[in-house]
C-alpha cells in the first residue's frame, strides 16, 4: 500500500456522511481540525514561537475560510516538551490568540500535556449559511487557483539546505483569501484550500465529483507539487469567468485558470505530503 492510500484508507473507514470537505457541515455550523507537529510540519530551529503559533492557527482557520465560513471558536491542544520556558509558552499563546482574534475567533479551551516535542492540534468551530463544498462540478466547468504557487516548496527546500528565508515567506505566513471567497461565492460551484499541492488537491476535487479534466495550460511540477500554500482551488461555470476575474482583480488576487472539467479519468501526478520522513 502506498503512502497516500493509507490516508485515504483511514478516511474511507469512517462512516459519517459529513466527511469529505475541508470541514464537517452540521446545520449551519462547521467543524474542522488540523495538527501542527514538530519534526512533521516544522523544525524548532526554523521558526520562532510566534511564527509557530501563527502558522498553526492560520492553517486551521484556512479550512473555515475556504468554505466561506466565519470562524467563531477554537479549541487548542498543546504538547509541551520539558525544556520549553514560560517565556516561550507566553510567546506561543500570544501568537495563537492574536492570530485567531484577527479573524474574530476566540480560543475557548483545549488541553495541555507533556511530551518530548512541541505538538499542536486545533479545532475550529465556524458558521456559514452558504458552505462552499467540493461536490457540484459539471462537465465543462473551469478550474482555477488563486495567488502564485511554488514559494512554499521552494522555501522549504532552502530550509532543508540550511539556508534562510524571508520572514514573510508563505511557508511561515500563508495568506488566506477570505474576502475573495466571500465575494466570489455566488459564482462558485466548488472550492477547497490548497494544502497538499495543486496536483493532489485537484485530484481530490475530481475524485469527489467522479470526473476528470483537460489541461488548458502546462503547470510545472514546482508549482503543482508545492504543498502548504493555502491558496484557493475553485471550480465554476465558464459564463462566470469574467465576473470572478473582476472580483479577483478588485481584491488584488492573482487568478489562474488551468483546466476544464471533462468526462474522463485524467489525473495529475501526485506526491503525497502525508507519511513523509524528511523532517525526521
Amino acid at each position: 500500500m502506498n503512502r497516500i492510500d493509507k490516508e485515504q484508507y483511514l478516511i474511507d473507514r469512517l462512516t459519517s456522511t459529513q466527511i469529505g470537505d475541508d470541514a464537517a457541515v452540521v446545520g449551519e455550523m462547521l467543524y474542522s481540525m488540523d495538527a501542527f507537529f514538530e519534526d512533521v510540519h516544522f523544525k524548532r530551529e526554523w521558526m520562532s514561537m510566534e511564527q509557530i503559533g501563527k502558522k498553526a492557527m492560520l492553517v486551521n482557520l484556512s479550512d473555515a475560510i475556504a468554505m466561506d465560513a466565519t470562524p467563531r471558536y477554537a479549541l487548542v491542544t498543546v504538547s509541551l516538551p520539558p525544556a520549553i520556558t514560560t517565556e516561550e509558552i507566553d510567546a506561543l499563546l500570544g501568537s495563537l490568540e492574536q492570530t485567531a482574534g484577527a479573524y474574530g475567533c476566540e480560543i475557548i479551551g483545549g488541553d495541555t500535556i507533556g511530551g518530548d516535542k512541541l505538538h499542536l492540534s486545533i479545532t475550529i468551530i465556524s458558521h456559514t449559511a452558504t458552505p462552499l463544498l467540493r461536490r457540484g462540478l459539471k462537465v465543462g466547468d473551469l478550474l482555477a487557483y488563486t495567488g502564485v504557487l511554488g514559494e512554499s516548496k521552494r522555501d522549504l527546500e532552502r530550509l532543508f539546505r540550511g539556508e534562510s528565508i524571508t520572514p514573510h515567506s508563505r511557508f511561515y505566513e500563508p495568506e488566506l483569501r477570505g474576502s475573495f471567497v466571500k465575494n466570489a461565492r455566488p459564482y462558485l460551484r466548488v472550492g477547497m484550500d490548497i494544502s497538499d499541492g495543486l496536483f493532489c488537491d485537484t485530484n481530490k476535487l475530481l475524485d469527489a465529483n467522479g470526473m476528470g479534466f483537460e489541461p488548458l495550460v502546462v503547470v510545472e511540477p514546482s508549482v503543482g507539487l508545492s504543498g502548504e500554500e493555502y491558496e484557493m482551488l475553485i471550480g465554476f461555470d465558464p459564463s462566470c469567468r469574467e465576473r470572478i476575474a473582476q472580483i479577483a482583480k478588485e481584491e488584488g488576487v492573482a487568478l489562474s485558470v488551468f483546466a476544464r472539467v471533462a468526462p474522463n479519468a485524467q489525473r495529475y501526478p501526485c506526491q503525497s505530503h502525508h507519511f513523509k520522513t524528511e523532517l525526521d
